[in-house]
């Protein structure tokens, strides 16, 4: 007996319907990334391993799925890495290309090869997969879709304020009330390391207050004590622990705390700026708030830092994030080109629409209108039908086979089409269909085109 099929751990096959919800999270996106002047890129689903590789960290590199030479690629493995299984030596043998691990990195790498041909600033959006070997729990796979939006070339702080726009617009038109735009600063950050005079354990630092949320204000201090932080330089900013209040109120304790940071002010002075301008634009649906212990990549954010948290009734992580980075490029030889970019989180938008049933009913998919087979003549007949309403943009289909009514019938339930057609001999001599709304078992007799209205209009 043959094995039954399956797919990698990781991945997942997508219903017709799961896609139909999906892609209308996307069109949503799109559709916002244009209204804010985004353009479409796209790029290969796999780089050169050097494009990739000592871009992530030590941590990063790991998860990339690399991608055997093609032939016999042993004859070109390195010998004495191979006699000696070493898998780390012996990959940059057997493997030159890997699948893209985020879609920043091949933006990097995009914008310095075809840096004569773009016009600056470029705002670019990219909806592509991408793949990391990570280990598979709920929410995150090994397979799952980006949508970013990235502009660079300018140092503007309306960037941001733009980005936090976008954001409120997407959710705004998914209907997803109730979301939170965290935003922080990373000179913030590195203010607070200077008046506590560890600047040099920034890293130590930030990493220990990011987990504030999760292991609370004494695990905080336990884990900075760990690497090296006195007590006494963690007295200095124990206020920002329990920072509570609305965004002036949290910038006025930040500006007491970071009085003698000159770097530390200038991150107020950024977050300030946005704050104001988003409170004479207004957000629709979402909120702005400031949270001091956010630092999402800090290694690789210098300016804005961005996470979007899901309405307080979901339990979920973050939705989207991104910020600003000073020299993206500069891995790529190509320096001093600032930029800022946000990503929406698809797979846990979906879940969150999901929860919260807001989903709308027409997300389906689904065609809307089967025309029963009675027959050859009977098919021509309704073929004829069902090429002008696909005119007036109603999916609509005939069932296949000359099957018996039930058949055909169960067929249009299970699949939640809401309206079944049938045109027989009787119907056919009037030029007339009988429309049967599923829904309530309703039956009408009409012309085409009465037809086309009735459906087109619910």
């Amino acid at each position: 007996m043959a094995q039954k099929p399956s797919i990698p751990k990781g991945t997942r096959d997508f219903s017709p319907a799961e896609v139909a919800k999906r892609n209308y999270i996307i069109e949503n996106i799109r559709n916002q990334f244009q209204n804010f002047g985004f353009q479409p890129i796209e790029t290969p689903s796999f780089e050169n391993s050097d494009t990739l590789m000592g871009k992530y960290g030590e941590e990063g590199d790991r998860l990339i799925f690399k991608i055997l030479n093609s032939g016999d690629f042993l004859k070109k493995a390195d010998p004495a890495a191979y006699d000696e299984r070493d898998s780390l030596k012996i990959t940059s043998s057997i493997s030159e290309k890997a699948l893209r691990y985020d879609l920043t990195v091949p933006f990097a790498r995009y914008v310095v090869q075809h840096r004569n041909e773009l016009e600056f600033p470029f705002k670019r959006y990219q909806i592509q997969p991408v793949w990391r070997a990570d280990r598979p729990q709920k929410g995150r796979f090994r397979e799952f879709y980006q949508c970013d939006a990235d502009v660079v070339g300018s140092t503007s702080l309306w960037q941001e304020v733009e980005f936090v726009q976008l954001y409120d617009a997407v959710f705004t038109a998914l209907g997803l009330e109730g979301v939170t735009i965290k935003i922080n600063n990373r000179k913030v950050l590195s203010g607070f390391a200077e008046v506590i005079g560890e600047s040099e354990k920034l890293i130590d630092f930030t990493i220990a207050l990011d987990k504030l949320d999760k292991i609370g204000v004494d695990g905080v201090k336990k884990e900075m004590q760990e690497k090296g932080i006195s007590s006494e330089a963690i007295k200095k900013i124990e206020e920002v622990f329990n920072l509570k209040g609305d965004f002036s109120e949290k910038i006025g304790v930040l500006k007491n705390i970071l009085s003698s940071s000159e770097i530390g002010k200038k991150g107020i002075r950024e977050l300030e700026f946005i704050a104001e301008a988003i409170e004479e634009l207004k957000l629709e649906t979402a909120k702005l708030d400031l949270d001091v212990t956010l630092a999402r990549g800090l290694n690789y954010y210098t300016g804005a830092i961005f996470e979007v948290a899901a309405p307080d009734d979901v339990q979920i992580g973050s939705i989207g994030g991104g910020g600003r980075y000073d020299d993206l490029t500069g891995i790529f030889g190509l320096n001093d080109v600032s930029g800022v970019g946000i990503s929406f989180g698809l797979d846990r938008i979906y879940l969150v629409l999901e929860e919260l049933d807001l989903f709308p009913e027409a997300v389906s998919g689904n065609i809307k209108a089967l025309f029963i087979n009675f027959g050859e003549n009977e098919s021509m007949y309704c073929l004829k039908a069902i090429k002008e309403l696909r005119k007036a943009g109603i999916a609509s289909e005939l069932y296949p086979d000359d099957a018996k009514m039930k058949k055909q019938m169960t067929h249009a339930n299970r699949r939640e089409i809401p309206f079944v057609i049938l045109a027989g001999q009787d119907e056919m001599d009037k030029g007339e269909f009988t429309v049967k709304t599923m829904r309530t078992g309703e039956q009408d007799t009409l012309s085409l085109e009465k037809l086309v209205e009735k459906i087109r209009d619910l």
